[in-house]
């Protein structure tokens, strides 16, 4: 029970006064995978999966390299806002989860599918809900795409910046885009199609520059990304699916939303005018103003994301009943 201060500051900040917040621990075979559950307390509530995006990205949504957007807590924060809970996860190998992996680098889009399917599980027995709604973020929407595919406890998908194409297709057109690529474009062609065709490529192969897309120890997770489509995943799935894609992207455009909605015409799609890549709010078209966003966590995610994908939950969980 909440002391008589611990309740007036509850009641004073908007959070309600039964909020739980707790680590919770998934108990993998090679071990522990680690996230937090952030829920309202209603046991017959929704519940909503984190599944976070490429690279060493944590479970608030951030990382290395200037990446401070906290996209994953806020939306976390959001959803509570409207009483959905959440659980938002470190991957095997990095932060909480470090334990259950080695080598952060040797895993596949098999094993994080593997471990929302085990997050489904552990998630169910702890609240009590029938089934797990699955937010795939980036790259986070290939792994829940692949999940879905035999994981039996998921309510349905939510799919956030997911690109709708192969990931070797998105490659060779970003790599071509830049003109600065001219003098390791052949090569760059080279390395990709040999880990298309499930072959590894030596670093003495690999031009210096490319090394840190195609350096050997990613080797192995690229080949399986590069081996499935997301619409071809999509277009059998029969359970709900929300797309939310925000128009100021840089790295998965509106083009990929659409791909995905017509390999499956009865998924849901929202574009959010304003959102990027991270979904905070951006109204230029200056890339470094859209980049500067990455990394201010005090910025509130984009108008209309949370609502999206709430209100879907709940139009979903009713007629469901």
């Amino acid at each position: 029970m909440l002391s008589t201060i611990a309740l007036a500051a509850a009641i004073q900040s908007g959070i309600p006064p039964q909020t739980v917040q707790a680590n919770i621990e998934a108990s993998s075979p090679a071990g522990p995978l680690q996230g937090t559950l952030l829920s309202p307390g209603n046991r017959d509530g929704q519940v909503v999966l984190i599944v976070p995006g490429s690279g060493p990205t944590d479970r608030d949504g951030n990382g290395p390299n200037g990446l401070r957007a906290s996209t994953y807590r806020l939306l976390a924060d959001g959803l509570l806002s409207r009483g959905v809970a959440s659980v938002r996860i470190d991957k095997r190998g990095m932060y909480g989860s470090a334990s259950a992996l080695p080598d952060a680098d040797d895993v596949t889009l098999d094993d994080y599918a593997a471990d929302v399917d085990l997050w489904a599980a552990t998630i169910q027995k702890r609240t009590g809900v029938p089934c797990v709604w699955v937010l795939g973020h980036s790259e986070g929407g290939l792994v829940a795409l692949v999940a879905a595919q035999h994981t039996a406890d998921i309510c349905g998908l939510i799919l956030v910046s997911t690109a709708g194409r192969p990931l070797g297709k998105i490659l060779r057109e970003q790599l071509r885009s830049n003109a600065a690529n001219a003098p390791i474009l052949d090569n760059a062609m080279s390395v990709l199609d040999t880990l298309e065709a499930g072959q590894t490529v030596d670093a003495s192969k690999i031009d210096p520059s490319l090394m840190p897309l195609f350096r050997p120890r990613v080797q192995r997770f690229l080949m399986s990304e590069l081996s499935v489509d997301p619409s071809t995943l999509l277009a059998g799935y029969r359970k709900p699916v929300l797309i939310v894609q925000g128009l100021q992207d840089l790295q998965v455009g509106a083009g990929d939303a659409q791909l995905l909605e017509h390999a499956n015409p009865r998924a849901q799609l929202v574009l959010v005018a304003s959102a990027n890549h991270v979904l905070k709010p951006v109204y230029t078209t200056d890339r470094s103003a859209n980049l500067a966003a990455y990394s201010n966590q005090d910025l509130p995610l984009a108008d209309d994301v949370v609502e999206s994908i709430s209100s879907f939950i709940f139009n979903h969980s009713i007629s469901q009943r």
